[in-house]
């Protein structure tokens, strides 16, 4: 946190791993707010490596997971993109819920967050995880989804791999608009979240604050 973190959570992810990695049984689920844009992967990305030289400092195994943003292919990390996701992470840390739009959650953030993950084997203690949705009977990402991509099912840990969103309907609108031209989704669930307006609203007044 004193790094530059926006939130930071140790999860036991033991029930989650697959053969390859099960020694890695803690991650460090670390978020950074969207809203720094283009700093938002230097700075996941430098978290990462900080967390790496002081678990390889005290004789800890360990494993980075890069940013969704930042995956590269053909290196021996990218075998494991289908293995093991910062969403695991993140609910295993605590930190958030996987929402109907099949981003993670977070109270005080919504889904506004990008995430990197370091697997270890380094007995950290784990925080409490979240195990259910806390979206409740809210449906605003549902009802405005410009490609009805969004299924409205709500998560839990006991069916973690249900399909939320239609991927291919979501990247459907590429093109169409010119704010969809370098990303695949137009990003309107992410802004539309309850979570994320609160969140807002709340930096909103703290920068009035600060002016007065």
């Amino acid at each position: 946190m004193e790094c530059g973190a926006t939130l930071v959570g140790v999860g036991d992810v033991s029930a989650a791993l697959p053969a390859e990695i099960a020694h890695l049984n803690r991650a460090i689920s670390i978020a950074v707010d969207r809203s720094l844009n283009a700093r938002t992967v230097a700075l996941l990305s430098r978290l990462q490596r900080e967390t790496v030289k002081r678990l390889k400092e005290a004789g800890w195994r360990y494993l980075s997971i890069p940013p969704d943003s930042d995956r590269r292919k053909g290196k021996f990390i990218s075998n494991l993109y289908e293995l093991f996701s910062h969403k695991t992470a993140a609910t295993c840390s605590g930190l958030g819920w996987v929402g109907k739009n099949g981003l993670v959650i977070n109270r005080e953030y919504g889904p506004k967050l990008s995430w990197a993950t370091v697997l270890t084997d380094a007995p950290l203690e784990a925080d409490p995880p979240i195990v259910i949705s806390e979206c409740g009977d809210c449906d605003f990402c549902v009802r405005h989804c410009p490609s009805g991509a969004i299924k409205g099912g709500k998560w839990s840990v006991a069916q973690p791999f249900n399909e939320y969103v239609s991927y291919e309907r979501c990247r459907s609108l590429k093109g169409e608009r010119k704010i969809f031209e370098e990303k695949p989704n137009c990003g309107l669930c992410i802004t539309i979240c309850p979570y994320a307006r609160k969140n807002r609203q709340k930096n909103e007044e703290t920068k009035l604050t600060k002016r007065l």
